[in-house]
């Protein structure tokens, strides 16, 4: 029954995802990839998540990460050394 609760509440706040994704991206593509690359993680990671924690801030915090990571190994590919 966890799973069925957890998935609810993971389509429950695709749309407010989304929203923050597209913030952080500026591109729709970009935010519709972050977006699927965040619910696939959460799917994954299901059973790290605490029952009567905040989900929808548990679901920010993964984008936010996700984000940060995919733009550090962006600019760590466009570093040049000599």
């Amino acid at each position: 029954m966890k799973s069925v609760s957890f998935r609810k509440d993971l389509v429950g706040v695709q749309d407010e995802l989304l929203r923050f994704a597209y913030k952080l991206t500026t591109d729709r593509e970009e935010a519709n990839d972050l977006l699927q690359e965040t619910s696939l993680k959460a799917l994954d990671n299901e059973d790290k998540y605490m029952p009567d924690t905040n989900f929808k801030g548990w679901m920010y915090t993964i984008m936010r990460n996700i984000f940060i990571n995919n733009y550090r190994k962006v600019v760590r590919d466009q570093t040049f050394i000599d």
